[in-house]
């Protein structure tokens, strides 16, 4: 499996994550993406919905809609293991955690750059990741908003 480590340092989880999201499934990928929290589940929502006018994320709310989470390209909820939708890719914000990858062949940890205890867990969980020889690379945003491979 593989795991990318995404390390903001120029945007808001806000802005960034909408394109990486977009890029994903316009190659097809099945995600389930991961909040901390009921409000931050929410607000990655309604960012989904109002990030770009000229475009349209479809996705689901496990919190609002406990069921046709199967026909949505895109499922946010709080558990990594509600995979309603068969995801193949996993996307933990705000420090969520899964501790049972079983169906994803990739998982994208995003890293607010701007809360040093969050980069500090990151860099536990890659070392975690890295003892279980998951393949492991590292991202970093550029100043335009861009990504650039670090490791």
């Amino acid at each position: 499996m593989e795991v990318r480590f995404y390390h903001l340092t120029h945007s808001p989880l806000e802005r960034a994550l909408p394109a990486l999201i977009q890029k994903a499934l316009g190659v097809g990928k099945k995600i389930v993406l991961v909040a901390p929290d009921e409000g931050r589940l929410n607000a990655l929502d309604e960012g989904l919905w109002t990030w770009d006018a000229g475009s349209f994320t479809p996705h689901g709310n496990a919190l609002k809609k406990k069921e046709g989470g199967a026909e949505q390209p895109l499922w946010l909820t709080l558990d990594a293991t509600d995979r309603a939708n068969d995801a193949d890719m996993l996307v933990l914000t705000g420090n969520s955690i899964c501790t049972d990858f079983s169906g994803y062949t990739l998982c994208c940890e995003m890293l607010n750059g701007y809360d040093n205890e969050a980069v500090e867990a990151g860099r536990t969980r890659w070392k975690d990741y890295k003892d279980k020889g998951y393949d492991l690379t590292y991202w970093q945003q550029t100043q335009t908003g861009g990504w650039e491979k670090k490791a």
